[in-house]
């Protein structure tokens, strides 16, 4: 046990330093970590904590920026940094729940597929093609309007046409894995399918499923953002990044930062995402590792 325990510290140093040694995952690092401690100490960061949760000041409408408002106002008079602030906790809290569900449904489904073949695997596979036989975005929207504009329909929405790529890259590891002489020694010593599954098959799909989400974090706070700003994701006064660009839009001849900055917030979040996703694909992969 002792020696297993030095393996796997040695390996886990040896990731690190593959994923700390581009100066590119470094900065996508920083950006992921520096949004999480905005989401965190929200109301402390804020100047105007009340403002970030939807207090209107009319009297300050359409402020540009300055020493008493950094970032301007909106058009209900309201801090537009205190409103990005609090708008981060959204941004995190939201594709973590999507890609948890999406991960959750996509895993098991593909493994069973993949494991079991025949009907099993048909029948699953078809329902996946179904899904992604219309565009994520468009069969998205198509849910919300049906069930109504709102932060959780939303993820609902986004959650539903994201699954069967989590199923395909499963079952496709899985296949593979079955035929491997570890799974057949465990088959021939009459090991259950359940304990097959969990002690063999899973763990080795862990790490296609973690790259894949970490990558698809950007698309989904992307995807979010696009739906609040038509309106069919978090609903006001929660702030929201989609939604301020949205809500600034008519006004942006003339009063530039009001959908510029939220704008800038998307921007720099999606692109820390991607670059922590392209380092632990490089990391995790020795081809491109080497």
């Amino acid at each position: 046990m002792r020696f297993l325990a030095e393996d796997r510290f040695k390996e886990q140093r040896r990731f690190l330093h593959f994923f700390l040694k581009n100066p590119l995952t470094v900065l996508g690092l920083v950006i992921v970590f520096g949004l999480i401690i905005v989401a965190l100490f929200a109301p402390q960061i804020a100047p105007y904590p009340e403002q970030g949760m939807g207090l209107s000041c009319v009297k300050n409408r359409l402020l540009a920026p300055s020493a008493q408002f950094l970032l301007g106002t909106d058009d209900l008079g309201r801090d537009i940094l205190s409103r990005i602030v609090f708008g981060a906790r959204v941004s995190l809290r939201a594709p973590i729940i999507v890609i948890s569900v999406v991960v959750a449904i996509g895993v098991p489904l593909g493994i069973i597929a993949g494991y079991f073949g025949g009907k099993v695997d048909e029948v699953i596979m078809r329902i996946g093609d179904l899904f992604l036989a219309f565009p994520s975005l468009l069969l998205a929207i198509a849910i919300v309007a049906a069930l109504g504009p709102s932060l959780i329909n939303a993820m609902i929405a986004l959650s539903v046409p994201w699954w069967p790529w989590y199923a395909r890259i499963t079952r496709g590891q899985t296949i593979s894995l079955k035929e491997r002489q570890f799974v057949e020694a465990a088959q021939a010593i009459g090991g259950s399918d359940f304990r097959i599954v969990f002690r063999h098959i899973l763990p080795n799909c862990i790490t296609p499923v973690i790259v894949m989400a970490t990558l698809d974090m950007g698309y989904i706070i992307l995807a979010l953002a696009s739906l609040g700003f038509l309106g069919l994701g978090t609903q006001p006064p929660i702030a929201d990044w989609g939604v301020m660009v949205s809500n600034g839009r008519t006004f942006i001849l003339d009063q530039w930062w009001f959908s510029t900055f939220p704008g800038i917030a998307i921007f720099t979040t999606v692109l820390g995402f991607n670059l922590v996703g392209d380092g632990v694909a490089e990391t995790l992969n020795p081809k491109r590792r080497r």
